[in-house]
């Protein structure tokens, strides 16, 4: 299953790169053309707001781990007998 991507409604796949690279840029030179000072200020914004989010994002990467190690780990016996 891949992670997808959401803007104004429509789904992107995240495994086409350049394809959402090119979405994103061209939703910013809209966004710079209707309202140019909230474009550089989301240009100027976007890295502060990432570095504040990191530490959710590795507790939320660890949240993840721990809670697949307790299900492979209760899982272990019906795999041991072969059921799925």
């Amino acid at each position: 299953m891949g992670r997808h991507l959401f803007y104004l409604g429509m789904q992107f796949d995240t495994k086409q790169p350049n394809l959402n690279s090119m979405l994103t840029f061209l939703l910013w030179i809209f966004l710079f053309i209707v309202c140019w000072p909230l474009a550089i200020a989301a240009l100027i914004l976007y890295p502060i707001i990432w570095l504040l989010l990191l530490p959710f994002r590795l507790l939320g990467f660890a949240v993840n781990l721990s809670f697949d190690l307790v299900r492979n780990l209760f899982m272990l016996p019906f795999r041991l007998v072969g059921m799925k």
